[in-house]
């Protein structure tokens, strides 16, 4: 048998894979997914599961309520689905002799870095112990702007929270192409390094059954590579995609975002994945945007702030703002709000923000 590739995997799951066009479970898809993560299970390779799937499998158990509004459907479907979604996982599993085990999350569980260390060490222990988790945002208690924008999102917060080697996101098409990819002329793009910017290539659509679509995809594709992780998206519709994925020679179509040389901290990939969470904003001059953008190492220094928004305490993700009102960084502050704005222009008074806990966008 070939080597594999990868050893370490996170696998998110779209609901266009697992789902029919009429909205029902794809129960001979899912099975095949399972008979391919078993088989790398058996083979070695530790495996986490981001999986959609549970509003569309609850929408199939239940008749349509036009009386609900979004936010009640959507609670209403994924508390009935996601019980149907993790039974039938539990015993495709079992099959195969495999425990698996339902990490249910929101994406308020990311916004401490208490919060974020609990999950992470329930997944690793799952892990050490043999036990495939099997990942999505809790639905029933995740609306408006407490949501993630998609479980491809969940996904890259997966990916880079347990320092895994690949993220494969898997969809319905290939990969990232450089056309529509209804027209037969468009190719997929096979291979994208942190220097290559496919965006003018990337549709707009989203899926009918999920949330996301190709443009979130990319975005967090190139944010996860950038932190040193590979991230591919293929199809998941086509037979023994995952093997054929980690196999060490390309048989078939998809896209590779390769990694950048140089990993990133754990907390930094925390920071990375935290603008959803930031509760203040750090305005700076252009000098201290310079020397940020500029020097490795930087810290943010308190002579290079011209004001600060919001009510904070100290250690909770701030944004950093250039004079041209771009989000330049993300990092824990090391003052609470009314210190932060007393040191504003000190020359002598400690880091803002130091180096350690500042993430360049």
């Amino acid at each position: 048998m070939n080597t594999l590739r990868y050893r370490r995997i996170a696998v998110k799951i779209g609901s266009n894979v697992l789902t029919r066009p009429d909205g029902t479970l794809d129960i001979t898809r899912m099975s095949a997914i399972v008979d391919q993560v078993a088989s790398l299970h058996h083979q070695g390779v530790q495996v986490i599961m981001i999986s959609s799937g549970a509003v569309a499998s609850g929408r199939s158990e239940l008749s349509e309520n036009k009386r609900l509004d979004a936010v009640s459907a959507r609670q209403l479907y994924s508390a009935v689905g996601q019980a149907k979604l993790i039974n039938r996982y539990y015993e495709l599993f079992r099959e195969h002799r495999i425990a698996c085990g339902q990490v249910l999350t929101t994406k308020e569980n990311f916004s401490t870095r208490r919060h974020y260390l609990n999950q992470k060490h329930c997944m690793e222990v799952m892990l050490a112990n043999n036990v495939i988790p099997i990942v999505n945002e809790n639905d029933t208690v995740s609306v408006t702007e407490l949501m993630f924008t998609d479980n491809d999102e969940l996904s890259g917060l997966i990916a880079t929270m347990m320092d895994m080697q690949a993220l494969v996101i898997l969809s319905n098409i290939d990969g990232v192409y450089d056309g529509d990819p209804k027209n037969p002329e468009s190719k997929v793009i096979t291979d994208m390094t942190p220097d290559t910017d496919a965006s003018e290539f990337i549709q707009q659509g989203k899926s009918s059954l999920g949330r996301g679509g190709m443009t979130t995809k990319y975005r967090i594709a190139r944010k996860v590579a950038n932190e040193g992780i590979a991230v591919i998206i293929a199809n998941g519709k086509r037979d023994n995609i995952l093997q054929d994925l980690l196999s060490p020679e390309r048989s078939i179509p998809y896209t590779l975002f390769h990694p950048a040389a140089q990993t990133t901290s754990g907390v930094k990939k925390w920071i990375a994945h935290s603008e959803g969470f930031a509760k203040g904003e750090v305005h700076i001059n252009q000098g201290a945007a310079d020397a940020l953008l500029s020097a490795r190492g930087a810290s943010l220094l308190a002579i290079g702030v011209t004001h600060i928004d919001g009510d904070f305490e100290k250690d909770d993700i701030v944004k950093v703002i250039d004079p041209e009102k771009n989000i330049i960084a993300l990092g824990r502050i090391a003052y609470d709000a009314n210190d932060a704005r007393a040191v504003i222009g000190d020359r002598g008074a400690r880091p803002i923000i130091h180096s350690d806990y500042l993430y360049i966008d």
